[in-house]
């Protein structure tokens, strides 16, 4: 394989499950690495599992990646359309030697050459290790030595022989890991492991080497628990006459409690962060942190800076750790930090969804759509803070918040003074800040009380919660007439308290 040409990365889940944490940042790794060196990422499915695969979660993976912002040039490629080749490629070996038919019974090597959890896509419990799991000597199968005869004997019986790959008694298998640095392991502890299934179905190590030799892979970036079944596929590679790509296995994902990320740690598929509210880039800019370094003290980085940064030399072989309040702490910063432009489409498609979008004045006039998203994104996390805390600024459907009318409007003064606001106000000449600040200042000290008193009476009168952006500018963004319907829609309901 031709090193210097452009780098072809691949992202290859299997729809045995949605798209986790896991293998999106694996998919991000080899987006930004493919993109930092103008190079082409592909998409695969590896669904050869037919036991396990879940056809209509392939859409899932998609819509996931989708949202993630990480796309691929070339793909989907399925592994269940390239069956073909699998098979041609397992009896070529075969032919050469370097595989032997295998009459064991299926049940001995069922599930032995499954993709790990990080190829997948998927997490799994367990306390993960990043240098997969632990080998031992392995006793070759007892096929490897029978003869023509002993076969003969075999097929005569109708028994149909799965295809196992000769490994190698003595010596070692070394490969160079672009994170982990060389790695050896003694030929003694790989076992003959199996290329082609009796049922005609290939297990990951024949059909994850014979698409990386056909899609032209240049890099392998993929979890650490891979580690363990690379000198397999380097043995396969150099049997196919090919040679390997560069490897990268990128730490495992940990939850706080330093066992590997799973359900029991809250919620790990892309799609429940996408519905949480959370926007794509500070998503993409918290998952590239996990695992990799870009060097210096800066964390907040937009993609494109992602992009000029990445680089295999800063990976790190530490385990990262999935801090779900820093992934928050990103999204509050993109909320705040992001042009205003960037943020609207996310807002408009949270309206949608809440039902308050059509006839709503954020349609009518964008202008002010944006001015009121810029006042009220200081005080977001997520986005569905714009329909609920702040869902007054988009409809008058909305309730008074129990504890702020208890709060607020026991003063059983408040119900003339606040006619008397909305009067002055609707007398405003002009509609500002300042004009709203002194109307309201000077009712209150006309009437003996704290300008407080009334601040917070209206709050609550005009968005029916006590905390909310500063009053004035809140009632600037309404405009005189919804701020002046709405304190008078209020009073029978202050008057009650």
């Amino acid at each position: 394989m031709d090193h210097t040409q452009k780098p072809r990365v691949r992202f290859a889940p299997s729809p045995t499950g949605y798209l986790h944490v896991g293998g999106a940042r694996t998919a991000l790794f080899n987006w930004l690495f493919a993109r930092h060196k103008g190079g082409t990422m592909l998409l695969r499915i590896e669904d050869t599992d037919v036991e396990r695969n879940r056809p209509e979660l392939v859409d899932g993976i998609l819509a996931g990646l989708k949202w993630l912002g990480v796309e691929w040039e070339e793909g989907p490629y399925f592994q269940s359309q390239r069956l073909e080749m699998y098979r041609s490629e397992a009896r070529r070996l075969l032919a050469s030697g370097a595989a032997f038919a295998c009459y064991c019974k299926a049940s001995s090597y069922a599930g032995a050459d499954a993709a790990p959890a990080a190829e997948s896509g998927e997490e799994q419990e367990g306390e993960g290790d990043a240098e997969g799991p632990k080998t031992r000597k392995n006793i070759a199968c007892p096929c490897r030595d029978l003869t023509d005869a002993d076969r003969a004997a075999r097929e005569r019986e109708g028994i149909t022989p799965a295809i196992r790959f000769r490994a190698p008694r003595s010596g070692t298998t070394g490969f160079q890991d672009a994170v982990f640095g060389p790695r050896d392991v003694q030929n003694e502890e790989i076992e003959d492991f199996v290329l082609l299934r009796s049922n005609g179905l290939p297990t990951y190590q024949l059909s994850v080497v014979v698409d990386d030799i056909d899609m032209r892979i240049s890099h392998v970036i993929r979890g650490a628990d891979h580690l363990s079944n690379t000198p397999k596929q380097v043995l396969l590679y150099r049997a196919l006459g090919a040679e390997p790509p560069i490897f990268a296995h990128v730490p495992l994902i940990l939850g706080a409690d330093r066992t590997r990320l799973s359900k029991r740690h809250g919620a790990t598929s892309v799609s429940s962060y996408a519905d949480e509210g959370f926007l794509p880039e500070a998503f993409r800019n918290f998952l590239a942190l996990l695992g990799w370094s870009p060097g210096g003290d800066s964390e907040f980085l937009r993609t494109h800076e992602l992009v000029e940064r990445f680089s295999l030399a800063g990976v790190s072989r530490t385990n990262a750790i999935f801090d779900r309040p820093k992934l928050e702490w990103f999204n509050t910063q993109y909320l705040q930090k992001l042009p205003v432009s960037d943020v609207l489409p996310y807002v408009a498609d949270e309206l949608k969804r809440a039902n308050l979008w059509n006839g709503s004045q954020a349609v009518a006039d964008p202008e002010w759509f944006a001015r009121a998203v810029d006042l009220i994104r200081p005080r977001t996390r997520l986005l569905p803070d714009f329909t609920a805390w702040a869902r007054a600024f988009f409809t008058d459907d909305f309730d008074y918040e129990a504890e702020a009318r208890a709060k607020f409007w026991k003063d059983e003064r408040l119900p003339d003074m606040l006619a008397k606001l909305a009067d002055a106000l609707a007398a405003l000449p002009e509609w500002n800040h300042d004009a709203c600040d002194a109307a309201l200042r000077q009712l209150a000290t006309a009437e003996g009380v704290k300008a407080g008193l009334l601040i917070n009476a209206t709050r609550v009168a005009i968005v029916g919660r006590a905390v909310a952006p500063p009053l004035f500018e809140t009632m600037v963004i309404l405009g005189k007439d919804r701020v002046v319907s709405r304190i008078r829609r209020a009073l029978p309901s202050v008057s009650a308290q």
